[in-house]
């Protein structure tokens, strides 16, 4: 089986990493290349267009794992391509023109959205538990950030990195409703080279069905931080707390914790859960894997997900929510990160945690 991986920088070779894992650990015979700008210092097989990648490589599978601003152009460049497509988060740009490139994926035979964390045993353990004992959610909220402050990496902004924590409340309680948004603030500056105001940090308050939802996330987080709470009411009107916390201390370390309290104020652990996976050749790539692993047998084996994909509806549903909140944000003069001559860029090489 082939697969093209379009865009062979940091999110590429995360990929690459994973399918090539994937390949010995399972002796399926994935068969990888690449597109880029410029060939990298590798073995696999270069092109230096998507159009002749498509004709002569001919891949079942095509990664879209160029930066924010690219992801329009090559989704153009795919329409009359009839595999499967894995689309790095988000779909497109705020500034770029959903429906028409909606209309380049007609044809795929295919397609998922690269959101990790639903790939998380402490994300499914939650779902579970909410579907099974018939949870009605009340309140949630999250803080989700890192530092992408001067990276190297172009980027459209903190619409990026909330995308994951908005899809986790939908993905969680499936029969909430629709997420909407009901307000947003949020602050833009030059963190990042993509230009002098790109939007940072928002912080939000939105309706899911009944529920009311708070939410911050910023791209100028000084440390990594991932957290969803929750509050549910029972069959019995009993309240019931969750709180989901990601990729702390490490990468791919994520807990879960469910509690209630009596009528003395008394604290009633429900469930606890902590995951450290350390599969050897997966650091940092885990839940990327079970993805992958998952879009590979789907792929060649005709073999259903064991959990849906994050689909073009859910894709696109998604982005429009992100591009209401690039439009409706109220923010102030933007804040200032370079003050010296030149920017210092965090290098191509640095460490996955910082990266991530």
């Amino acid at each position: 089986m082939k697969i093209l991986i379009i865009g062979l920088g940091y999110a590429g070779n995360r990929y690459r990493r994973t399918f090539e894992h994937i390949a010995a650990s399972t002796g399926l015979p994935l068969s990888l290349a690449y597109v880029g700008r410029r060939q990298k210092t590798t073995e696999l097989p270069y092109f230096d267009s998507v159009e002749r990648a498509l004709h002569v490589f001919a891949p079942d599978i095509v990664v879209v794992s160029v930066n924010d601003h690219s992801h329009a152009p090559v989704l153009k460049q795919l329409a009359d391509y009839r595999g499967f497509v894995l689309c790095e988060k988000p779909l497109v740009t705020p500034a770029d023109d959903l429906d028409e490139r909606l209309g380049s994926l007609e044809q795929v035979g295919g397609f998922a959205l690269d959101l990790v964390e639903r790939y998380s045993d402490a994300t499914q353990q939650l779902r579970d538990w909410v579907e099974r004992h018939d949870w009605q959610l009340v309140r949630a909220s999250f803080h989700w950030g890192k530092d992408r402050i001067n990276d190297y990496r172009p980027t459209c902004g903190v619409t990026s990195e909330v995308i994951h924590a908005l899809d986790l409340l939908g993905w969680i309680c499936p029969r909430a409703g629709q997420l909407q948004l009901d307000g947003v603030l949020g602050v833009r500056s030059d963190f990042s080279i993509s230009g002098p105001e790109v939007l940072d940090t928002v912080q939000l308050t939105a309706s899911l069905g009944e529920a009311r939802v708070t939410g911050y996330a910023s791209f100028v987080n000084i440390v990594r931080q991932r957290t969803v709470d929750f509050s549910f009411v029972d069959r019995d009107a009993r309240l019931i707390h969750a709180r989901l916390v990601f990729d702390t201390p490490r990468w791919d370390h994520d807990q879960l914790r469910i509690w209630t309290r009596g009528a003395n104020g008394a604290e009633e652990l429900l469930h606890e859960f902590a995951t450290a996976p350390d599969e050897p050749g997966l650091d940092t790539l885990h839940k990327l894997s079970r993805l992958c692993r998952q879009v590979v047998r789907a792929v060649a084996l005709k073999e259903p997900p064991r959990q849906p994909f994050a689909g073009l509806d859910t894709a696109v549903a998604l982005q429009r929510l992100l591009n209401d909140m690039e439009t409706h944000a109220q923010t102030p003069a933007p804040a200032r990160y370079v003050h010296g001559e030149t920017r210092v860029l965090l290098a191509e090489d640095s460490d996955l945690e910082s990266l991530g």
